[in-house]
């Protein structure tokens, strides 16, 4: 599979794909992590790689708790599959790096020396370890690594900003696609009906949630409820002030979940923005949305079945959408989030310390 002399790939990276032959890379079970670049692409020389939340939950889960297991874990599925794709989640990630080379014909804008965080996920990009991943101890999403990682032409990358901690931006970028839909949905309801939404968050105090509810009210929310499923996260969001009103409830149980949104919120929400990485979800989800309301959906834990079939069985007229972590200007508006909201920032700040010490 040697590169055609002055042509590009596939700008959707079908040319890597080695197996099964007609997916696109998302769906392939190998991937081509050649360092060698067809004319359109771009080599990344990886320095952190960071677990979706969902996948390494899972991952950790299966290993114990050894961090040892989970590290052989990705060792193993990079190098089976040429990419970082958990095979039960289906998950991956994102990362951040230094362009090592560009191709005549890449469209990105890059330049080699660029240090860049990838807003594709790991799930379809080719990637190959080298340090066998010897300083990270696997209990923590962020996973100091050395080898590459390939763009496509289609693929998408920010430079990191200078005035951030790149561990901290690296953190916001991985989820910058929730804020920027969240405040797309608030002012399409603004616009649609005239009114200002309530916006019920579902996991509050993460990182998509965080932004999320500082996206809602940035875009004009009437109220706004963090949801957490313990106090330490209730309270951490209450000092952050980014949220109207904070409850706790398991948001595995519906009738928990619903009651507490309703309760905090005099009735259910118009949008409800599920951000929790645990699987069932779902209904509870569901039964908190106004008729006409929204449910946003941004765990890669959602099973999208229960979600349509809950709602056809509980008789609930809900749009539901996929967070599918794209939207135009997303890791701008999120980045921005962090630099002017003190809450959200702390948030996060936390969060960084918590897994440098863990």
């Amino acid at each position: 599979m040697s590169s055609p002399a002055g042509r590009p790939g596939s700008p959707v990276g079908l040319h890597r794909v080695l197996e099964p032959a007609g997916v696109l890379p998302q769906a392939a079970t190998r991937l081509d992590d050649r360092p060698e670049l067809w004319p359109d692409e771009v080599r990344i020389d990886v320095e952190t790689l960071n677990l979706d939340a969902a996948s390494f939950r899972q991952l950790s889960t299966a290993a114990g708790g050894d961090g040892d297991a989970v590290r052989r874990a990705v060792l193993d599925i990079v190098a089976a599959r040429g990419k970082m794709q958990n095979p039960v989640t289906g998950s991956g990630g994102m990362l951040i790096g230094t362009v090592a080379e560009v191709g005549p014909r890449s469209p990105l804008g890059l330049h080699v020396g660029d240090r860049v965080a990838t807003l594709v996920s790991l799930s379809l990009t080719p990637l190959r370890i080298t340090d066998g991943l010897a300083r990270w101890d696997g209990r923590t999403e962020q996973v100091p690594a050395a080898g590459h990682a390939i763009l496509f032409g289609r693929s998408i990358a920010a430079v990191l900003p200078d005035d951030l901690d790149p561990a901290l931006a690296l953190m916001v970028l991985d989820v910058c696609g929730a804020p920027a839909l969240v405040r797309r949905v608030v002012q399409q309801h603004r616009t649609l009906r005239g009114t200002d939404p309530t916006v019920a968050v579902v996991g509050g105090a993460g990182k998509s949630g965080s932004l999320s509810l500082a996206a809602a009210r940035d875009a004009g929310a009437a109220a706004t409820v963090g949801v957490v499923p313990v106090e330490h996260e209730a309270e951490a969001l209450r000092a952050a002030r980014i949220a109207g009103s904070v409850v706790r409830a398991d948001a595995r149980d519906p009738l928990a979940l619903a009651g507490a949104v309703t309760g905090a919120l005099d009735g259910p929400a118009d949008v409800t923005v599920v951000c929790v990485d645990v699987p069932g979800c779902e209904h509870g989800a569901v039964l908190s949305t106004a008729d006409g309301g929204t449910v946003v959906f941004f765990s890669m834990a959602t099973s999208f079945s229960a979600a349509a079939l809950g709602a056809e069985g509980l008789a609930a007229d809900v749009t539901m959408l996929v967070g599918n972590g794209y939207v135009p200007g997303h890791a701008d508006y999120a980045l921005d989030l962090v630099r002017r909201d003190a809450g959200v920032r702390g948030l996060f700040t936390a969060r960084l310390a918590d897994g440098a010490r863990g």
